[in-house]
């Protein structure tokens, strides 16, 4: 469906900056036998009119790595075209908010997804700690999309108005779980006992659905250490483990004695 879709299309834009395609912009581009145009973060959020150009009168495709609806910014063209009385359809896909039952942890056991932002110097937001201890609190997991930055520009280029873009980033389990145990050590010293510890059960999960796809379970502080390869990287913080559950992540494990010393996070019902 989607390749005779696309066939049909007189442009064709492929959006790059939420996720990474594994295959490669050229493999696509034999495949459907189409020229695919990169739409970046400032393409598709400053410049949408020209993706919706002509589409009232030949067919336009836009293609995301992932489930359309991932990220809200493609939510926000279908808000433009339905406003410019342009018919529009979707087709659904995979996503990481779905593929992560690869790892073995229910799907309908999961909380609030949360987003981990790279730090810097001056910045170090703990808002999604707070989320993901709730979840904790909530018996749930928590899965947690590691943070992209893509065409990025530093803040002199910025203010200077210079095109200059720093090279791609892209967060690693280990830098994820090294900021949630920054946290934890910082909450102690305020006097407060986390909900999450070092000792807490994680997942990181790799380029799911590549054939290089990589999964690890183990401690917070495992995860810290763990090397999982290129992006895209994801982490799940889990909550409280059904025993199915607890058996499939001992199939990725780094230590298994770690799982029999969580036997009271099992939830037997």
């Amino acid at each position: 469906m989607l390749y005779l879709a696309v066939r049909r299309c007189r442009r064709v834009y492929l959006e790059a900056y939420t996720s990474v395609l594994t295959v490669g912009k050229e493999a696509l581009e034999e495949f459907y036998g189409k020229e695919l145009i990169l739409a970046d973060r400032e393409t598709v959020e400053q410049e949408a009119d020209s993706i919706l150009r002509d589409a009232d009168v030949c067919d336009v495709a836009f293609l995301v790595v992932g489930d359309p609806f991932g990220a809200t910014t493609h939510s926000d063209l279908v808000l433009r075209a339905v406003k410019l009385g342009i018919p529009y359809q979707v087709i659904h896909n995979a996503s990481i908010m779905n593929a992560v039952g690869c790892c073995g942890l229910q799907l309908y056991n999961f909380g609030e997804t949360v987003s981990i932002v790279f730090w810097t110097d001056t910045w170090k937001p703990e808002s999604f700690f707070d989320k993901i201890k709730k979840n904790r609190q909530n018996g749930t997991h928590t899965l947690c999309l590691l943070d992209i930055k893509v065409k990025e520009q530093s803040l002199e280029n910025l203010m200077k108005g210079r095109k200059i873009y720093e090279p791609p980033r892209y967060m690693s389990v280990n830098q994820a779980a090294q900021q949630l145990l920054d946290i934890i050590r910082n909450r102690r010293l305020q006097g407060e006992e986390p909900e999450i510890t070092e000792d807490t059960i994680c997942v990181g999960l790799a380029r799911v659905g590549a054939p290089d796809q990589k999964i690890a379970s183990g401690t917070l502080y495992q995860m810290s250490t763990v090397e999982l390869g290129g992006p895209l990287h994801s982490m799940i913080v889990t909550g409280t483990m059904h025993p199915l559950e607890l058996e499939m992540l001992k199939l990725f494990s780094v230590d298994t004695s770690n799982f029999e010393n969580n036997e009271h996070g099992l939830a037997l019902t």
